[in-house]
């Protein structure tokens, strides 16, 4: 998966259920994706993003590890503040607080590392045990890819000992479960069943950032949820 900024329940799910969690850095980067924002709450409706800013580059294709963040901003401060609101209602609010200050407390100054960082924060919060890495530390030697299909197949071959591979259900399109099956790998794609949490308001904002979830529910009920899925 490309690394994601504090990314939605399912994302954190996948995670939980794998046991080899790969942080794809050398795809192409798409501003206005998930990788440097995500949603939470506005204090009275809706949604708002928090964000990273980003260094600009200029001309041809930067690919995810080359996204350099723009720390002459005061983009920490920034999200702390945008959060702040949440101490009104959201039951868990300190306990997010320090987690955000205690990762707020390091220096980044790429995208990915910061991500992986945030991500590794979230499952030590959740006790979730998966390793994470990042692909272009790796140094795989594995073949070039013919389709999109084939990164994650290809990477599993190099691999070696890989049973399943897991993916989201938004790539069910991109995949050829023939290839999979040839190499000896069961393809499934993580269904979540994700059911509205109080937010103490009246109407529910789905599929905001795992922070939001953090804040309004315990870990128990958060891996309640994490655990509410189906494998097609």
């Amino acid at each position: 998966m490309q690394p994601y900024f504090f990314p939605y329940l399912g994302y954190i799910s996948l995670v939980k259920h794998t046991d080899l969690f790969i942080l794809s850095d050398n795809v192409q980067f798409i501003r206005h994706g998930w990788i440097e924002r995500n949603r939470v709450l506005k204090p009275n409706s809706g949604w708002l993003y928090i964000k990273v800013p980003l260094i600009k580059k200029e001309g041809g294709k930067t690919l995810i590890k080359d996204i350099q963040i723009n720390n002459r901003l005061p983009w920490k401060q920034k999200i702390l503040a945008q959060l702040q609101p949440y101490k009104n209602f959201a039951p868990h609010y300190q306990s997010v607080r320090e987690l955000l200050n205690s990762l707020f407390a390091y220096e980044f100054d790429n995208i990915v590392s910061l991500n992986r960082a945030a991500l590794m924060t979230v499952c030590q919060y959740l006790n979730i045990k998966t390793e994470i890495r990042i692909f272009t530390d790796m140094n795989l030697n594995i073949e070039k890819p013919s389709a999109p299909d084939e990164w994650s197949l290809n990477i599993c071959r190099v691999l070696g000992n890989v049973d399943e591979y897991w993916n989201p259900p938004g790539g069910q399109e991109f995949y050829n479960s023939d290839k999979y099956e040839q190499a000896n790998i069961l393809l499934k794609f993580q269904i979540m069943n994700i059911l509205p949490y109080s937010q103490s308001r009246s109407e529910f904002e789905p599929s905001l950032s795992i922070i939001d979830v953090m804040m309004f529910n315990s870990i128990k009920e958060i891996h309640l949820m994490l655990d509410n899925y189906e494998l097609k």
